[in-house]
């Protein structure tokens, strides 16, 4: 029975070289309730394909904190006082002399 199901689920659900592109569509902007349950049907039925999923979601997050940790240190060197910032200049100079 369980066999069958698969069959079935292979025969109605995109196949997995579409599911990769949905899946990289989908991070970027909602896809259709209908595209979306496809996508669930292929992942029951996909080990493969879910762990696509799993993997591009691990990376779109390392990705946004990436860019948050960045943007955070460039907002804190831009904080600096311009006495602040000639204080640290004059103090790195003074080092390497």
């Amino acid at each position: 029975m369980h066999q069958i199901i698969k069959n079935w689920l292979a025969r109605i659900t995109p196949s997995c070289k579409d599911v990769t592109h949905l899946v990289s569509q989908s991070l970027d902007r909602p896809l259709p309730w209908t595209t979306r349950l496809t996508l669930q049907l292929h992942y029951w039925i996909c080990e493969a394909c879910a762990q696509y999923r799993r993997q591009l979601i691990q990376v779109r997050k390392v990705l946004q904190q990436m860019a948050k940790s960045s943007s955070a240190a460039q907002q804190g060197d831009s904080q600096l006082s311009p006495s602040a910032k000639a204080r640290l200049k004059e103090a790195l100079r003074s080092k390497n002399q």
